[in-house]
């Protein structure tokens, strides 16, 4: 056997093997906000509808997201065709029109979950804020 022969069998034989190191340790890498659009659990979709109350996304788009004067309504978002979970994710994280970006004031897990909460097909509602009064 020549050399060129040894090394096109070996370089051949260990193809397979790189190829799948490599597709394992894709699947390994950490997972941006970008990734997480189809979380559609029930524990995401509850803490999107914490995070929509506590970050007062209400101010702009009403408590049950009907929209206000100041942004619009994201009832039925779900079924608007072309505001995909990337859309939404972008719209959150860069704003747009009237929207400011969140980037800065979110991590992508808490988009991840407000993306989940917006898409929900049930929405869960938030408990009202504790009225606990402060300690003397």
């Amino acid at each position: 056997m020549r050399l060129h022969e040894k090394i096109v069998l070996v370089t051949s034989s260990i193809k397979l093997p790189c190829c799948a190191l490599l597709l394992g340790l894709a699947c390994l890498a950490p997972t941006p906000a970008h990734a997480l659009f189809g979380n559609k659990n029930k524990a995401a979709e509850q803490a999107g509808a914490l995070l929509f109350r506590d970050k007062d996304c209400a101010h702009c788009h009403g408590e049950a997201g009907e929209g206000t004067k100041k942004g619009p309504s994201l009832v039925d978002l779900r079924k608007k065709k072309e505001w995909t979970p990337e859309k939404i994710t972008g719209q959150i994280m860069n704003g747009g029109k009237k929207m400011p970006p969140f980037s800065d004031a979110l991590t992508d897990p808490e988009i991840a979950q407000l993306v989940a909460y917006l898409r929900a097909k049930h929405r869960p509602t938030a408990p009202p804020r504790s009225q606990t009064p402060p300690a003397r």
